[in-house]
């Protein structure tokens, strides 16, 4: 049976909302588990602060390990208002330590037990509360004397919390040395937190009732809370649009394509280092963008500056699109965006902004990002999801040969992603290197199967006549017929 909407408690983190199908369902149990400084606690502080006030939700904090005030300071500085939040502090005192008990410093399970039980039994019934974060529900295990009465009592614990109205989530720090695959048996749901070198990541390992989107997804901790970047699934997107042909702007370029790039189509411009590959990709953008079309472009290896300065030399002016709003810029640093990360910040231009024709320079700076991830898998993914949202891709690719030996279209394996494969290519002529222009594939359409001359001149992009009768251009040492080469 499908679950409402009305019947789902948003998480506070929209990322995480949107790989749980809109929310933890109702008056369920769900485990957060993952090690320390993973999270775990920022988690549950969102999903209390996203108590709604007009339906006079409440929400209570069970801390059975860190003192309420020092919880309460390290959220006020991450932003987090708990002024609405209601907290049952049974966290360990100084009174514990120093013997002021009946009994010895080392306290009878028994003795223990029965007052923490009375406690939240107490608090729960006073309050009501339609949210319950415990953290952490493996110190109740210092609380019994085995095994099969720790499991009993949580599992009464968790059944008193959701008879009572709660949706509750609850932590573990689960370890070999004290696991905790009883608390994910018993558990509706588990989420598992994870950090390495390769960044942060949060994982649904289990939802009863529910799908959910598979992971792992990427996840920041920031100075606001988690962020959460959800694994983009092109098959979850997609919208109508009619395939029309866009035009570069440039007749000889059009004449290639015969006619233009349709929309929804990926396209990879390939060449070597200088040849002209991002001036080509952003004279498709400046045409789509002086047109009215939102336009959004990632760069990785230079500066926003750079590219704005190098494009206007060549007089391709974008300081006005930028303006106007029609032509988004934006630099990447590698090293800081993971592929999910920049697989949302893409999604947001195309899903909030309707941004119809959207351009990665370079594959090579998209890359590395992935921190030694699959290159193909990561730009499949977004490159189908554009597709499929009917925007243009432009990636710029970038190969190493600079003249002569083999000829590749791209040196990373991806040439089959491409609806369209344009390649540039130096050639060398009585000691001057020149630029050549063709198409290798298009997928819609038939395209012109010569080879142009290209030039990246002050006045913009000039393009020749074919180059008929010229033989190894392909090899980067065309042989010229007489009276042909001026």
């Amino acid at each position: 049976m499908s679950i409402n909407a009305k019947d789902r408690l948003p998480s506070g983190i929209p990322g995480l909302d949107e790989i749980i199908q809109g929310g933890f369902i109702q008056n369920r149990s769900y485990l957060i588990r993952g090690l320390p400084g993973s999270g775990k606690t920022t988690l549950g502080l969102h999903f209390l602060c996203s108590a709604s006030a007009k339906n006079n939700e409440k929400s209570l904090y069970i801390t059975l390990s860190e003192n309420e005030n020092i919880i309460r300071d390290n959220a006020g500085r991450l932003g987090f208002d708990l002024s609405r939040v209601h907290f049952l502090d049974l966290s360990p005192t100084s009174a514990h330590f120093s013997g002021s008990k009946d009994y010895t410093i080392f306290f009878p399970a028994e003795v223990e037990q029965e007052e923490t039980t009375q406690k939240i039994v107490t608090a729960v019934k006073k309050l009501k509360p339609k949210r319950v974060f415990i953290d952490a529900i493996t110190q109740l295990r210092y609380l019994t004397v085995d095994t099969y009465h720790y499991r009993r009592q949580v599992l009464s614990f968790l059944r008193f919390l959701i008879e009572s109205g709660a949706t509750v989530l609850l932590t573990s720090e689960g370890s070999p040395e004290a696991p905790d695959e009883d608390l994910q048996f018993l558990s509706d749901g588990v989420i598992q937190l994870d950090f390495s070198s390769a960044g942060r990541s949060i994982s649904i390992k289990k939802f009863r009732g529910s799908d959910f989107r598979s992971g792992p997804h990427a996840m920041a901790l920031t100075n606001r809370g988690m962020v959460v970047y959800p694994k983009l699934i092109p098959e979850d997107f997609g919208r109508e649009f009619i395939p029309e042909t866009m035009s570069s702007g440039v007749p000889e370029i059009d004449r290639l394509l015969y006619g233009g790039l349709e929309r929804g189509t990926v396209t990879i411009i390939s060449g070597p280092s200088g040849v002209g590959k991002t001036s080509l990709g952003m004279q498709f953008v400046k045409e789509a963008a002086s047109h009215g079309e939102y336009a959004s472009v990632y760069i990785f290896e230079e500066s926003v500056d750079t590219l704005m300065h190098r494009s206007e030399s060549i007089g391709l002016s974008v300081n006005d699109l930028l303006k106007r709003g029609t032509l988004n810029i934006t630099h990447i640093e590698p090293l800081k965006y993971l592929p999910d990360q920049l697989a949302n910040l893409v999604r947001r231009e195309v899903e909030q902004k309707g941004a119809r024709i959207v351009m990665l320079d370079s594959i090579a700076g998209y890359k590395l990002s992935l921190l030694g991830g699959d290159l193909a898998q990561h730009l499949h993914a977004l490159s189908k999801y554009l597709s499929n949202m009917g925007v243009t891709v432009l990636l710029i690719n970038e190969v190493e040969t600079i003249a002569g030996g083999i000829f590749k279209a791209t040196e990373a394996g991806i040439s089959y992603l491409a609806d369209n494969i344009i390649f540039m290519r130096y050639l060398e002529y009585r000691g001057q290197l020149r630029r050549a222009i063709g198409v290798l594939k298009k997928r819609l359409t038939d395209f012109e199967r010569t080879l142009r001359e290209i030039a990246i001149t002050e006045k913009g992009i000039q393009v020749g006549a074919p180059l008929t009768n010229l033989r190894g251009i392909l090899q980067g040492m065309p042989d010229w017929p007489a009276g042909e080469a001026s």
